[in-house]
């Protein structure tokens, strides 16, 4: 009923006044809602700007964008008697918001990007602030540092004696000053979207001084590393103390690659990082272990430990827009207004970009908020639909299971796109991958929350806390490990053709959206999707195969991928990269795996260079291999071994090619010589025919 109805119907009772208060509260809401829209129209147009200056790439072409936007707005100022009142102002704040974003980030772009751009090419003095503990490199540690008297970033390469450095330090000395947005002749967004505009690689001794270390302002760095040293106490098993790691803090560094694998595979790594899941599982644990009957103290404490949270855990852009979105819902209620989805996911995107526009181009920044955003805009529509389907006595059963199917569906919306852009990958069983898992990885971050806490009480008391967390956490990665052994659980857009058939199903899905309410049309939809699917995945399979044998060079950057393949067998000769931003053995895999190959029938390395190599850990943890051809030479880096123990571990016979060596491929033999040159490594490979 209306506000003013419910107030007859009140008054009847002698509670006018409570009618009063209702009608009031309503209009309220009207009001809060109306200022929540003009809120998220601002935060959102800033956002497409920045967005289009950044992805665009920065240039004039911004502030002329920006003048035509401010010269449109003005003459909708003008337009009071021809245009509707709430069309004209929402249209101006669109049309300033836009040009505020292009102007903000041209005048970012040259205060703080451009001075430090313009060091590199050279070698040159820096000096800074440490803001976290260096992380071991293979040449020794990178260590990122606050330039001083800028608002930039740098990464700073250096021997492995500097790895004691603490945040706070002030580091100084020399070094060669390398643009982090172009290296070796590619555009790299990794760095840049961190705020970092420089890579720089010392030259001589450092200078480490004691600056701010030690101070409240890095409490919440010392608490983290502190954290990570109480998981590795209470969980003597590497594997599940790096699972606990991901799981809290989002450091995925440590987890083996098998794991990680298998958790991308399955469409559930999103679990590492660190977003809102996490922030409802914390709000969620604070509510139990410390009760509070206040709803205002409540809120505020769980405000301060999520601020607290967001910044022992690195600040990125998922775990700010999580924090964020929960504050303003927990300040919803206290400030009498109706928390609004859209307006606080704006909200907290706007805060980022003000931060650092190039944040951006961030592939986090991006998969976080839209799959947010798939979550504000369908995740009800679609949970409804779901429980629409069953007619029978409504349980918690049907309901968890709609919660989640729907919450899963309406987060692939948008993400699907980015993620076959950005990972070449499509996973099939993600929804049910997050049916099964999600709830058993919230028990799991809580427990494990509990469990850490404990250990800087009483460390036994934590072990035994901790075996439940290794139970839940040995349950994750075996559901995720069964699901990844299902044929076809995910896609791969090495399949040229999947791109054009992703139009199509989106196209399809679109028109059904636009044009009635009928439920009958998107099961239509959804069989003429299955059904185009399958005969793309098929036609790939079979044009791939053109000939008795075929040779196909792999794209891995500066490295070396060669697959052989004839007919279901195939052989793959080297696999590694010298970008780190490539992942060779992900992009063979996936290459494989799109033209229905799933076992290998050998591997050959021609020598040990990571350039041939540092793929085939990821590639023999998706693909099962035959044999390990290897020649036996000098190895300086210790691949070789590191290769043995990945055989030994997968069960792959290993054979050094000593002697010319036949290998049965299908219709034909490949013929494996041992090495016939003389000199560095190069010149002592395997030669393959």
């Amino acid at each position: 009923m209306d506000a003013i109805t419910r107030m007859r119907h009140l008054s009847r009772k002698g509670l006018a006044g409570g009618g009063e208060v209702c009608y009031n509260k309503t209009k309220s809401s009207r009001e809060g809602g109306e200022r929540m829209r003009t809120l998220a129209t601002i935060a959102l147009s800033f956002a497409a700007g920045v967005f289009a200056a950044v992805l665009l790439g920065v240039g004039v072409w911004q502030l002329w964008a920006a003048g035509a936007c401010l010269l449109v707005g003005l003459v909708l100022l003008g337009l009071k008697r021809t245009m509707p009142a709430r069309l004209r102002l929402r249209g101006m704040l669109i049309l300033f918001a836009l040009c505020g974003a292009l102007v903000y980030t041209a005048l970012f772009q040259a205060l703080v990007q451009a001075p430090v751009t313009a060091r590199c090419g050279q070698m040159g003095e820096f000096s800074g602030t440490v803001l976290s503990r260096p992380v071991e490199t293979e040449w020794g540690v990178r260590v990122t540092i606050r330039l001083s008297g800028s608002a930039a970033k740098a990464e700073v390469y250096a021997d492995a004696e500097y790895a004691g450095l603490e945040p706070g330090q002030q580091l100084s000395g020399m070094a060669q000053w390398q643009d982090a947005a172009r290296i070796r002749e590619n555009d790299v967004t990794a760095f840049t979207s961190r705020g970092v505009f420089a890579l720089l690689y010392a030259r001589g001794p450092l200078t480490a001084e004691e600056g701010s270390a030690g101070s409240i302002r890095w409490l919440p760095q010392r608490a983290v590393y502190a954290l990570r040293e109480k998981i590795a106490a209470i969980w003597p098993d590497g594997d599940t103390a790096a699972f606990v790691t991901a799981e809290l803090t989002g450091d995925r560094s440590g987890m083996a690659e098998e794991d990680a694998a298998v958790m991308t595979q399955a469409g559930v790594a999103h679990l590492f990082a660190v977003s809102g899941l996490h922030c409802a599982f914390l709000v969620s644990l604070l509510g139990l272990l410390l009760p509070v009957r206040r709803r205002a103290l409540g809120a505020g404490l769980s405000m301060a430990v999520l601020l607290f949270y967001m910044v022992m855990v690195g600040l990125t852009p998922s775990v700010v827009r999580a924090c964020i979105m929960q504050i303003f819902l927990l300040a919803a209620p206290l400030l009498r207004r109706e928390s609004d989805g859209l307006t606080s996911l704006s909200a907290a995107l706007l805060v980022i970009l003000l931060a650092d526009p190039f944040a951006a181009a961030g592939v986090s920044l991006q998969l976080s908020f839209a799959a947010t955003l798939g979550l504000v805009c369908f995740s009800q529509r679609l949970s409804g639909f779901f429980k629409g389907l069953y007619r029978g006595k409504k349980r918690p059963v049907v309901s968890f299971v709609a919660a989640n199917l729907s919450a899963s569906l309406a987060a692939m919306v948008f993400t699907i796109p980015l993620t076959a852009c950005y990972f070449n990958t499509f996973s099939l069983i993600a929804p049910l991958s997050n049916l099964l898992i999600v709830l058993a990885a919230g028990w799991s971050f809580m427990l494990a929350f509990v469990a850490t806490l404990a250990g800087f009480l009483w460390l036994p008391a934590a072990r035994v806390l901790g075996w439940g967390v290794w139970v839940l956490v040995r349950y994750v990665l075996w559901m995720a490990s069964a699901l990844t052994r299902l044929p076809g659980h995910a896609l791969y857009f090495s399949n040229r053709y999947l791109k054009y058939w992703l139009v199509y199903a989106y196209a399809l899905f679109t028109a059904c959206a636009i044009t009635g309410e009928r439920r009958r049309k998107y099961a239509v939809a959804a069989a003429l999707a299955a059904m185009t699917l399958l005969l793309t995945v098929g036609l790939n399979v079979r044009l791939s195969r053109c000939g008795e044998m075929n040779a196909m060079a792999v794209n891995v950057g500066q490295g070396q991928c060669t697959l052989l393949y004839a007919g279901d067998q195939a052989v793959v000769v080297d696999c590694g990269s010298s970008n780190s931003y490539v992942d060779a053995g992900s992009r063979a895999a996936d290459q494989l795996e799109s033209m229905g190959i799933h076992r290998l029938r050998a591997v050959a390395v021609t020598h040990y260079h990571a350039d041939h190599t540092n793929g085939l850990y990821q590639l023999l943890t998706r693909l099962e291999a035959q044999t390990l051809y290897l020649p036996d030479i000098e190895d300086e880096y210790g691949v070789r071994e590191r290769l043995l123990r990945l055989a030994e571990k997968n069960g792959i016979e290993v054979v050094y090619v000593r002697r010319t060596v036949e290998c049965p491929l299908g219709g034909a033999v490949l013929s494996l010589y041992p090495p016939v040159g003389e000199g560095d490594l190069n010149e002592q490979g395997l030669t393959a025919l």
